[in-house]
């Protein structure tokens, strides 16, 4: 497929809902789908940065699956690894078996992620999605300390199924369910639209007065940079404290890396700036390489107490995952390859960060970010985030919003973009902000 930029469309009713292509979803689908209603497109196929409509149109993507498509649409030593897989009867469902593709992504991930960052992991498979694993390391925590207690953190995202769903700061997404969720206690974040806090102080408050009327925590549940709570990136000297912190009171320190891990913010785990090693990492989303469904809980040894079989799913073992998650480390991750392109992602992120200071100087936004993962916030500028995604849409581009009531733009583009596509998708923004701050 070729890289030329398509011509972007008028917008029509046809192209916002009113098609007879789209009438199947309105009738058929639950009233729950998001994303559908935001980019109103029937979309036929994809490769690389670009998704394809089934007319052919053609739109730029820094949505990525919501970080689950880094390596981009269809990569080809992916596709190639997986087709010679199917071709050559591998297991597609293997339960928790041990199997060469298990084997494979076990030693791919050893020797290409963790050894080399000195990092000594048990990897546990749950269900694959990443809430799954959120709940794997809740319940894990809870087993190993014997309490019950959880601290999270304001504008975190960590899931919709019960424990996870607890954690999550949303109320939206608990509504229905207050009442039956276990117990979390949420701390405001060291950064949030209310300014910095101390979060650490309030920690020590809570656990040091033994009066506060709080249970000593099993874990601490972070995202180092929240997605959905609108890329908020939490300070290096924060990070380190919260490890001294968890290990000071006996707490298991977790961190929720399914959005920003597997290189979103240029390095593969986004803990690694502050130089901590958590007692538990979540990884989920582009761990499965191809956008596959895999979630992965990493654990301490020491911590691996778990009984056989007492935390499990019918899709733990999703072989196909297996072997494009073990491919894209080989690829992307290891030997000089991986340096280049670590490098090529520095070079990128500055490419962002240098264009986001003069959309900052421009239009008063505020940005936020690491790697390619960034927000432009426009809470306070009277600009409508999500008119500004609608007019990227228009011009053939797909973004999202998050934040407090959706005011973050939420930049995610695949981390094996081409400069001159990252460069349209940037100046594709500075169109639509133009346009609707106009």
């Amino acid at each position: 497929m070729t890289t030329n930029i398509s011509e972007p469309a008028s917008a029509t009713d046809d192209a916002f809902g009113a098609g007879a292509g789209l009438s199947v979803f309105e009738v058929g689908e639950s009233a729950v789908r998001s994303y559908g209603r935001s980019f109103p497109v029937v979309f036929a196929g994809a490769k690389d940065e670009w998704l394809v409509g089934s007319d052919g149109s053609r739109y730029l993507d820094f949505l990525s699956g919501a970080g689950s498509l880094n390596y981009g649409h269809n990569p080809e030593v992916l596709k190639g690894a997986l087709l010679a897989y199917v071709a050559g009867d591998g297991l597609t469902h293997g339960l928790d078996l041990a199997t060469e593709a298990k084997a494979g992504f076990l030693s791919a991930l050893r020797d290409g992620v963790l050894a080399p960052r000195g990092l000594d992991y048990r990897v546990q498979f749950t269900s694959p999605s990443g809430t799954n694993a959120v709940e794997a390391a809740l319940k894990l925590a809870r087993l190993v300390t014997g309490r019950t207690n959880v601290v999270a953190f304001s504008g975190g995202f960590h899931g919709v199924s019960t424990g996870a769903l607890a954690a999550t700061a949303g109320p939206s997404y608990k509504a229905g369910l207050w009442a039956t969720l276990p117990t979390v206690t949420h701390v405001p974040f060291p950064v949030s639209p209310l300014g910095p806090f101390d979060s650490l102080g309030l920690l020590d408050r809570l656990v040091d007065d033994p009066s506060a009327g709080l249970e000593r925590p099993a874990a601490v549940l972070v995202e180092t940079v929240q997605g959905e709570g609108g890329v908020w990136v939490a300070p290096v000297e924060f990070l380190r404290g919260l490890r001294a912190w968890c290990d000071r009171h006996q707490v298991v320190l977790i961190v929720d890396d399914v959005q920003a891990g597997c290189g979103r913010t240029g390095a593969f785990f986004s803990f690694e700036r502050a130089g901590i090693a958590p007692d538990l990492v979540v990884l989920s989303k582009s761990i499965g390489g191809y956008g596959l469904p895999m979630a992965v809980l990493l654990i301490r040894p020491e911590l691996d107490i778990w009984a056989p079989g007492q935390h499990n799913g019918t899709f733990r073992g999703n072989q196909l995952a297996f072997v494009a998650g073990a491919a894209a480390i080989e690829a992307f991750w290891v030997g000089p390859r991986g340096a280049a392109f670590t490098a090529e992602l520095a070079a990128k992120a500055a490419v962002v960060e240098a264009h986001l200071a003069g959309l900052a100087d421009t239009f008063g936004v505020t940005t936020r970010g690491l790697g390619l993962m960034w927000g432009i916030d426009l809470s306070g500028t009277g600009i409508d985030a999500g008119k500004v995604s609608r007019a990227c849409f228009e011009r053939h581009m797909i973004v999202e919003v998050c934040g407090r009531g959706d005011t973050v733009l939420k930049l995610l583009p695949p981390l094996t973009i081409t400069p001159d596509n990252l460069t349209h998708g940037l100046h594709t923004i500075t169109d639509a902000l133009t346009e609707i701050a106009g």
